[in-house]
Formats: structure tokens, sequence, C-alpha cells
């Protein structure tokens, strides 16, 4: 059986109440995630920082994405998936043997890369989810309540009826936000949210991601360095280890640091346009 991750966490905070720790949005200690026996991603240790956009760059395949998923044990879903190590959100390992992940995902969610509205109303697109996640309030605000957190409200507001996939591509993203939102998380996770978006829908992306920042936690993995300087204020630097082939962190720091005083010569090569 299942505990709720709220009894886990009030079980945790009371046992830690004597020895108070600096507490992060989520937090990983010697992770390691492996698709069979193959090591993807190594001896990742993060401190993810609370109401901050925290970018993960890198080049293609050092597990970014990967990574990025095992945040909210996305990763369940693929076929000899496992994690070693530790995920921490206040101060609870979210691969505990008694967690829940359907609850995990709640807490955090996610946005693709492409687009993924369901095949429904842009009303329902919102309500489907709060409403198997239990709520009971006005289901009415709550759509409102998240269109306008994701800045899409004004531009949908008179067709609420009508199937989201005759919204444009960058609205549908901003719909799949709301619905992301709607349930009321407290980390979201992005994954290349804009990269198929044209310039003027990316850049409403970064600019929600700015507003939504002030209530959420947000992790971005992203390929665009331009995108990564502008909108992160942490970014994390991924590579693949020359010996194991699997993809770790080698340096992570606040954003203006990593652009322009890295303190590793693959990190500067890298945003710097000279490989990657």
């Amino acid at each position: 059986m299942f505990v709720s991750l709220r009894e886990k966490e009030e079980s945790t905070t009371s046992t830690q109440a004597a020895q108070p720790t600096q507490e992060y949005a989520i937090e990983t200690r010697n992770l390691n995630i492996y698709y069979g026996d193959f090591l993807a991603v190594q001896d990742v240790n993060l401190q993810i920082q609370k109401q901050k956009i925290t970018a993960i760059i890198g080049p293609s395949g050092c597990g970014k994405s990967t990574l990025l998923r095992a945040f909210n044990r996305m990763n369940d879903f693929v076929n000899g998936a496992r994690v070693e190590g530790e995920v921490l959100m206040h101060g609870v390992n979210l691969y505990g043997k008694d967690i829940d992940p359907v609850e995990v995902r709640r807490r955090i969610g996610m946005v693709f890369q492409k687009p993924n509205p369901f095949p429904k109303s842009i009303y329902e697109n919102i309500a489907w989810g709060a409403r198997i996640n239990g709520y009971k309030g006005n289901m009415d605000d709550l759509v409102e309540q998240a269109l306008r957190a994701a800045a899409l409200w004004n531009e949908v507001k008179d067709k609420l009826k009508r199937n989201a996939y005759e919204l444009s591509g960058g609205q549908q993203q901003r719909l799949c936000i709301a619905r992301a939102i709607a349930v009321r998380p407290e980390i979201i996770l992005m994954d290349e949210p804009a990269s198929s978006l044209d310039p003027i829908s990316t850049l409403r992306i970064e600019e929600l991601m700015q507003e939504l920042k002030k209530n959420y936690t947000i992790i971005i993995v992203t390929h665009n360095m331009q995108q990564a300087a502008r909108v992160s204020d942490y970014t994390a630097m991924m590579m693949l280890d020359s010996e194991t082939r699997a993809g770790t962190v080698i340096e992570f720091n606040d954003t203006k640091t990593i652009f322009t005083r890295p303190r590793d010569k693959r990190t500067e090569d890298y945003v710097t346009g000279r490989f990657g």
C-alpha cells in the first residue's frame, strides 16, 4: 500500500526538526539511471532552488531528458529502466518503496517537446486531469485560472468547447502548460518546450516561464544556448563520461557564471559553440 507523500513529508519534517537544513525544491544524491544493464546517467548530485528556472544543457545523447524524467518518475514507463541513489523532495526519497508515483507526477508536472493536447475540447483538456485527481471546487473557475496563468485565457475564452487541435502550435503548448498547472504542482518540468515552435511562439513561452517562476519551480532541458542564457537562473552542464559513456553533470552554477566564467573547459567550448 502506498503512503501519502504528504504524510511522508510531515514525518520527515518532524524527525529533522532538530537539525534544520536548506530545503531545495528537489535534490538528487548519487543518482544513477539504468536501462537494463546500460548506465545512461551517472552519479548526479544536484540541488534545485525553489521558484527558480534551472536549465539542463549539453550535447545530444548525454542524458538530459533521461535525467529530467527521473525527477517525476516518468522513466518508470520505460521497460527495464531503474534508478539507484535518491531523488528528494521535502526530504522524502521519491523512489521509496511506499511512494505512489502517480502522486509524484501530480506534484511534479511535465510539459513535453511537442505539444500533446488531449483530443478533447479546450475546457476538458484542463478539467480532465483536475477531475481525476479529485478536484471538488468550481471547475469553471479552475479552468479560467489555469488558462490565465498560462497566458491563454484571452485567446480562447470564447471557444472553450472547441477541439484543442484547432489551436496553433504555440497555443497548444501553452494549453499543455495550463493543463499541468491545473493539478496544482510545485514543480514543472519542460523538455525542449519551444523546439517545435516559431520564434514568436518561443518568445511567448519564455515570457510565460518568467511569470510562472513566481509560483513554481521550473526545470527545463534545452539545446538552445541563447534560450538557456535568457530564461534560466541556474544551469547544469551535462557531458558523456569518457570512460563509462554515461551522461553526467560536469558543472552546475548560476547561469551567468556558466556562460561567462565556467570552471570546466568543456563547458566553455560547448556554450561558445566550439563543439556540440
